[in-house]
């Protein structure tokens, strides 16, 4: 006999967005999806015999501080979705592809961010995701530390922010069994630190400065399916 039994999930999701000039497909990409987005991911895990119960998303966009000050970070709180999906849309056009400074960009303090984001633990089948796009590399922590509207208590460097990440033995901020990050960045030395070093790290290589043009909507939503 069949079963219509599905795993039931609250998913938290984090979105890092670039947010400087060269990023403006992607941005694009996730301004058209907004309201839509729920509906695709809970399709696509039903097709796996999962089920969303409860599904959260938060946006930081990124740029870097010295270049762009003030603007250099936009961090929200989690939407819920569906019931939040307006509003959600209404931040991501809000976003506009603009500034950067020089390549690199302040990545690593928008990961960070992310990092210490206020998790949803309710529930024993739960996935806390963090999705990354850049096409540049990231500043070692603390580049823009000069900048006035640099924030308190960042993690001081990258070892700092790998305890944040947590492991087997220190579980840092975020649940070990739930947690994913998911890179859409350059194969760049910034990076390959993250992807190379921490655990549940999925890195799919994009070419710098050329603004992810190759990366779908579909696709997207395939591979955060994926993490769940």
């Amino acid at each position: 006999m069949g079963s219509n039994f599905k795993i039931k999930y609250n998913v938290d999701m984090v979105f890092c967005i670039d947010a400087t000039g060269s990023m403006d497909n992607v941005i694009s990409i996730v301004q058209r999806n907004a309201l839509n987005f729920y509906q695709d991911v809970r399709r696509c895990m039903e097709q796996k015999g999962k089920h969303v119960d409860k599904l959260r998303v938060r946006v930081v966009a990124f740029r870097d501080y010295l270049a762009d000050g003030e603007d250099a970070m936009l961090v929200t709180n989690f939407f819920s979705l569906p019931e939040d999906a307006e509003y959600l849309k209404s931040c991501v056009e809000s976003i506009v592809a603009k500034g950067g400074g020089d390549d690199p960009e302040d990545g690593f303090e928008a990961l960070a961010y992310a990092i210490k984001s206020e998790w949803n633990r309710e529930n024993a089948k739960k996935r806390h995701v963090i999705v990354l796009w850049t096409d540049d590399d990231a500043h070692e922590l603390g580049f823009g530390s000069s900048s006035q509207f640099y924030p308190r208590g960042m993690a001081r460097d990258i070892r700092e922010l790998t305890a944040w990440w947590g492991d087997s033995s220190d579980p840092g901020f975020m649940d070990q069994e739930a947690k994913r990050l998911i890179l859409f960045a350059p194969d760049m030395d910034g990076w390959k630190q993250i992807s190379d070093n921490w655990d549940k790290v999925l890195h799919y290589p994009s070419e710098a400065g050329d603004g992810l043009k190759d990366m779908e909507y579909s696709q997207i939503i395939s591979v955060i399916s994926q993490t769940i």
